[in-house]
């Protein structure tokens, strides 16, 4: 089996360096933020955060979640 190197979007990046989340998990449409304490108030951040800089990213966060206290951003694939 081989090893495939995640790489990580410049949008992506812009979003990690300026969210700046304690503990995230890299996956191949993006990230996964854990841990978070306040989720309504982190999610509704890290969208205006995504608006402002206008960036192609989208926050995805499912009921499924709320067990790890975590929400996914993913990066919005190109227009075919």
């Amino acid at each position: 089996m081989e090893k495939t190197a995640n790489t990580i979007s410049t949008d992506l990046q812009k979003f990690i360096d300026k969210f700046e989340p304690a503990k995230f998990k890299l996956m191949t449409k993006g990230i996964e933020i854990r841990g978070i304490n306040d989720l309504p108030k982190n999610i509704s951040q890290a969208r205006a955060l995504i608006e402002s800089m206008k960036l192609n990213l989208m926050v995805v966060h499912h009921a499924g979640m709320l067990a790890y206290r975590a929400f996914e951003v993913n990066v919005i694939p190109p227009a075919a």
